[in-house]
């Protein structure tokens, strides 16, 4: 079964007769609403509201965790759950010190569990590049042959632009050798935008880029990029480093967005990723830590 861990620890809120909503956020697909306010038998009352619609629409079907409330005048109160519906409450009641206001933080600590897919429906690449009325060029791979429209190809790619042109040999042959790369891979490239496209998946979004990097498939590379940002479950850290290492802004905006706490930087740090950003984007995940402070 697929999993994510999402964590996330609130600033300090002080309470008091008079308050009640205490803070309301989004993290990775969770918005609560943190209310508190102190009774007249000076005791801290808490409530939380939890909305987990978002990883709900992204296949997450349960999450099972738990909540700690920490302040200065009591033990940390934790609280267990585990839940399959998106709307969910929680409450507590601490204190009784004779203090008329508390300090106090929360943080929560969650899996969520990702329903099992089908594995993805393999797809015949004999079938798919057969020769037809509208292929005008054979690529061969590894001995095999691809049949394809130059024009296509060209309209996608900067690559077979220029493969393509009159400034080259290639560009008046039938048949091109592609060296250095696998059937399976280029074929997977191609059929990403061909004609009845094959939509990307976690287990190969990072080889897509590698290929659409090489021969220059803009195109490719947007559509990993909107699986990577709205369906993916891929783990933050290397999720990071994709959106970094590939020139993905809008995945990039997204991850830099998702750094809200000192444990989930110190968690990026001890990854192998972390030494593989850039220096931009170590300045932007620091930056976005300056701000929570």
């Amino acid at each position: 079964m697929t999993t994510k861990e999402i964590s996330y620890k609130s600033d300090q809120k002080t309470l008091s007769y008079s308050t009640n909503l205490l803070e309301t956020g989004k993290n990775d697909g969770i918005r609560h609403v943190w209310c508190g306010t102190v009774d007249t038998s000076y005791r801290a009352n808490f409530s939380w509201n939890f909305d987990w619609e978002d990883l709900k629409n992204q296949g997450v079907d349960r999450l099972v965790g738990h909540l700690i409330v920490s302040s200065g005048s009591w033990q940390p109160h934790r609280v267990d759950f585990d839940w399959t519906h998106t709307n969910q409450s929680i409450s507590a009641t601490l204190g009784n010190y004779g203090y008329g206001s508390y300090a106090a933080t929360f943080e929560y600590n969650l899996t969520a569990h990702y329903t099992e897919l089908p594995p993805p429906e393999k797809i015949s690449l004999d079938e798919m590049f057969a020769a037809s009325d509208r292929t005008d060029v054979v690529l061969v791979v590894q001995g095999k042959k691809l049949n394809v429209n130059k024009t296509f190809l060209a309209i996608h790619s900067d690559y077979f632009s220029t493969l393509f042109s009159s400034n080259f040999k290639e560009g008046q042959m039938k048949e091109i050798e592609i060296k250095e790369v696998s059937y399976e891979d280029f074929g997977l490239l191609l059929s990403s935008f061909y004609p009845n496209p094959q939509f990307p998946n976690d287990e190969n979004v990072e080889k897509l880029l590698e290929m659409a990097r090489r021969f220059q498939v803009l195109s490719v590379i947007r559509i990993v990029e909107y699986h990577l940002v709205n369906i993916s479950k891929i783990g933050y850290e290397k999720m990071l480093w994709l959106a970094d290492e590939y020139v993905m802004p809008k995945l990039l905006k997204k991850c830099i967005s998702q750094m809200n706490s000192l444990e989930k930087a110190k968690k990026l740090k001890k990854s192998p990723e972390c030494e593989m950003l850039s220096v931009n984007t170590r300045s932007l995940v620091f930056g976005r830590l300056l701000e929570l402070i």
